[in-house]
């Protein structure tokens, strides 16, 4: 999916799951079909230069678990347990 495709909402909330430091870029391709590549390229063009470069840094810190490969063996899954059941759909959190 491009991102011309997106309309507002998802667009919205492909940011706020960008934000979350627990949100794995893999989650975003999984219900968005938006690879890390054009996240990355979303909020350079979303955000504002200084909120682009701290978001940056804080996704390659090591507080950030936006790579699969940084996370936890104990997380297994993408969703919050407090979210209700939502299986590949693209129903906001709101």
């Amino acid at each position: 999916m491009f991102m011309n495709e997106l309309n507002e909402r998802d667009l919205d909330r492909i940011i706020e799951m960008a934000w979350e430091d627990r949100t794995p870029f893999e989650a975003i391709k999984f219900q968005f079909g938006l690879p890390e590549k054009e996240v990355i390229r979303l909020m350079r063009r979303t955000l504002k230069g200084r909120s682009f470069r701290l978001w940056r840094k804080r996704v390659n810190s090591g507080v950030s678990q936006k790579h699969l490969k940084k996370r936890s063996s104990e997380i297994n899954r993408f969703k919050c347990s407090r979210q209700r059941h939502i299986s590949n759909n693209k129903i906001s959190k709101r």
